[in-house]
């Protein structure tokens, strides 16, 4: 060792932020255990490696303890030739001998490389997890730097996330370079080293977006009351506010419709449909089932179900394509939604009626 590998620790700590005394530790390691499968008679041996931070210079310890009867000289020294060292020693302490050898220096080289490394790797490992782990839940902006085996991985300030298929959304194309925004959904680690999984079709991406562009949201005026998405093709989102100086549906879009416009141009024109929760179950399913028009609802709490009737022309912007909209408002409200033309409905009445009056008579 000497002032290079000095130097070379102290452009790690700079080049990828550790902690330079986290690697001498590491390297101290590397030496105890080098020096004990090199030099030492008995494994158990109580040795202590140490490195002189300014000239990189390699001292070896080995400590015995004081005993009345030495039973293991590797381990142990006896009283009377410990009080030669210094008077002061009594049974139970340790004495402590420089027994670096003379050519430890390429042992120890060749013996350290391998750990250091893993050391440097394990302190990166954790400097990642520490430094995004806060950042759960949030959304940050990244870049794209590459696309493997169709996974997306976007560097995101020091570290690399990545975006599984199951994560992107159907239509979505990225290109290296492509600036994105994207959800940061875990941060795990294992003996491969730290791993940060990135979403693009989180229904939380919906929410955290609306929070930077709608300051009520952030201050807590308005409150996402519930979100509903099928990433790619259209959201709903409920919102609320107990003030009642504040349109949260007028918010939440903006002067123009610049809010929501903002947020539609990130998801790549994926339809945001914005409505008023109710604690009112009859009005939140008239709402959640926007832009069709409701003529009437009827609850079974037990069931938490809902019929509704809507106009006959209303009816398939009700269900939405493939069933969409009914599907996305019944999550969003929490509600079974059974969806019924004027026409239907008074028909089913109609007979309901006739098979009454038949089984009356």
């Amino acid at each position: 060792m000497n002032k290079e590998f000095i130097s070379a620790i102290e452009m790690l700590e700079q080049e990828k932020g550790i902690d330079k005394e986290v690697i001498f530790e590491a390297v101290e390691s590397a030496l105890v255990t080098a020096y004990r499968k090199n030099y030492a008679d008995n494994p158990n041996v109580d040795v202590n490696a140490y490195i002189d931070k300014e000239t990189g210079e390699i001292s070896v310890y080995v400590s015995l303890e004081v005993v009345d009867e030495v039973l293991d000289d590797t381990l142990q020294i006896a009283l009377e030739d410990a009080k030669e060292i210094d008077p002061d020693y009594e049974v139970g302490d340790l004495v402590s001998f420089v027994v670096t050898p003379n050519e430890f220096g390429r042992i120890a080289a060749q013996s350290v490389k391998q750990t250091v490394v893993q050391k440097i790797r394990e302190a990166e490992k954790k400097l990642i997890v520490d430094r995004f782990e806060d950042k759960k839940g949030t959304v940050l902006l990244g870049k794209v730097v590459r696309i493997s085996r169709g996974n997306i991985v976007v560097d995101i300030g020091g570290a690399e996330g990545v975006i599984p298929a199951r994560e992107q959304v159907q239509g979505e194309r990225f290109a290296v370079g492509d600036k994105i925004k994207v959800y940061l959904s875990d941060v795990k680690s294992d003996d491969k080293g730290a791993h940060i999984r990135l979403s693009r079709s989180h229904p939380d991406l919906v929410r955290k977006l609306f929070e930077m562009e709608v300051p009520e949201i952030e201050e807590g005026i308005i409150e996402i009351k519930s979100i509903a998405r099928e990433a790619g093709s259209r959201t709903k989102i409920a919102v609320y506010t107990e003030s009642e100086d504040i349109d949260p549906l007028g918010a939440c879009v903006g002067p123009r419709g610049n809010r929501v416009q903002n947020i539609v141009d990130e998801l790549y024109n994926e339809k945001i449909d914005i409505i008023i929760w109710d604690d009112d179950p009859f009005m939140l399913i008239s709402n959640v089932l926007s832009p069709a028009k409701v003529e009437t609802v009827e609850i079974d709490e037990e069931e938490r179900s809902a019929r509704v009737v809507v106009p006959d022309y209303q009816l398939s912007l009700a269900i939405g394509k493939s069933g969409q909209n009914v599907r996305l408002a019944a999550r969003l409200c929490g509600w079974k939604i059974d969806i019924k033309s004027h026409t239907q409905d008074e028909e089913e009445r109609n007979g309901q009626c006739q098979e009454e009056e038949i089984v009356t008579l």
